[in-house]
């Protein structure tokens, strides 16, 4: 699906005022979560360079790290093999009153293992068969999960790739993973229908998120969630700074006695 064109890119103003308004909402449903001890997962997933992290840390930005955090699973260890497909992100499951983000998820063996061959067939339609009950049981138990697929045209893509490679601040971001995925656009397409296909079910339906332009994708992935998610706002208890109290004698320890940042900041012009 080709792209937006360029002049029907969500300008930066509106993006910005608007972007700061769900963000203050997400500040609601993250005191909301505390409050209630309520458990929300939010899955990310879609081709390299659609988005994803860019939109988790948008959601993330003011929200309380102890609260909501981020999972995004290295590649597993050889033990971490050898144990049920599953068990690994079971781990990182929220107690009551957190929220985790996967920047991607056990969606890894639908997508990136099958195209790449990390996994059997076997293992891949047995991940086809226990993925739905996997996630009814954390849905029957209480969590609260909500799956967003970044959907990314190969035009754009591609341009993003070459900026990762210009780039030598964001280069790191590019790895021998995502130019495969280049050449393995339509294995990687054949992956996704077939998954949606075993996963989009009516307790956990997939949300598409047309990620071309990644201030419309952020913008309305966030509302999106904020709309299926039943928050309310949570009144806190009043917070009055107490009055400072007079000095007991204390007194600093002189300052050549400890070590002290160099001020690079003073070798700056003006």
């Amino acid at each position: 699906m080709a792209g937006r064109a360029a002049d029907e890119r969500l300008a930066k103003k509106p993006y910005e005022r608007e972007l700061l308004r769900l963000q203050a909402e997400l500040v609601k449903l993250q005191e909301w979560v505390r409050a209630e001890g309520a458990r929300l997962v939010v899955v990310f997933e879609g081709r390299d360079a659609a988005g994803k992290g860019g939109a988790i840390k948008r959601v993330t930005e003011y929200l309380n790290p102890r609260i909501a955090r981020v999972a995004a699973l290295p590649t597993p260890t050889e033990r971490q093999r050898t144990q049920w497909y599953f068990q690994r992100y079971v781990e990182h499951l929220p107690a009551a009153g957190e929220i985790v983000l996967f920047d991607r998820s056990w969606y890894n063996r639908a997508g990136v293992e099958k195209v790449m061959g990390f996994c059997t067939e076997e293992e891949y339609w047995q991940f086809l068969n226990q993925c739905p009950t996997f996630e009814r049981m954390l849905i029957e138990s209480g969590i609260l999960l909500r799956k967003y697929w970044f959907s990314v045209s190969d035009t754009e893509q591609e341009r993003r790739f070459r900026g990762r490679l210009e780039d030598p601040m964001r280069r790191w971001k590019l790895s021998p993973m995502d130019t495969e995925s280049i050449t393995r656009w339509e294995e990687y397409s054949r992956a996704k229908d077939a998954m949606f296909v075993h996963t989009d079910t009516p307790e956990s339906p997939w949300h598409v998120v047309e990620s071309d332009d990644k201030r419309r994708a952020r913008i309305n992935m966030i509302a999106h969630l904020l709309s299926v998610v039943p928050y309310r706002d949570v009144v806190r208890p009043e917070i009055e700074l107490p009055a400072r109290p007079p000095s007991e004698g204390y007194r600093r320890p002189p300052r050549d006695l400890q070590k002290y940042v160099p001020d690079h900041a003073a070798t700056l012009a003006g």
